[in-house]
């Protein structure tokens, strides 16, 4: 029995590598448009008035969401990267979302 080649075993690796770069590129994707949708929540809310502490808790409530769900995704993009499938550059997208999300929470909080 012989032994495959590198060269071999590469090009029969290669189509599911892809498919699994894909699907972790899907999970991914999803998983930073919801984060984002609840961080442009966050900035929408803007209190009517003093007496409307209501959106302020609302806004913190997503800016506080959001920012846990970065942290699941983070962890999740770690397991993908050291796993191979996806690159490193996919961090950027939590970092800036989390960034921002934390900036709501605390210098951009709404006043009353």
């Amino acid at each position: 029995m012989t032994t495959p080649e590198r060269s071999e075993v590469r090009e029969l690796r290669a189509p599911r590598t892809r498919i699994a770069s894909a699907l972790c590129a899907l999970v991914l994707a999803l998983g930073h448009l919801v984060t984002a949708y609840l961080t442009l929540l966050a900035h929408m809310a803007d209190p009517a008035g003093p007496w409307d502490s209501e959106s302020v808790s609302h806004s913190n409530f997503a800016a506080g969401s959001a920012l846990t769900l970065t942290a699941v995704i983070a962890g999740v993009t770690w397991v993908f990267v050291k796993g191979g499938w996806v690159r490193r550059w996919w961090y950027v997208i939590p970092s800036a979302l989390a960034v921002t999300a934390l900036l709501r929470l605390t210098v951009l909080v709404p006043e009353l």
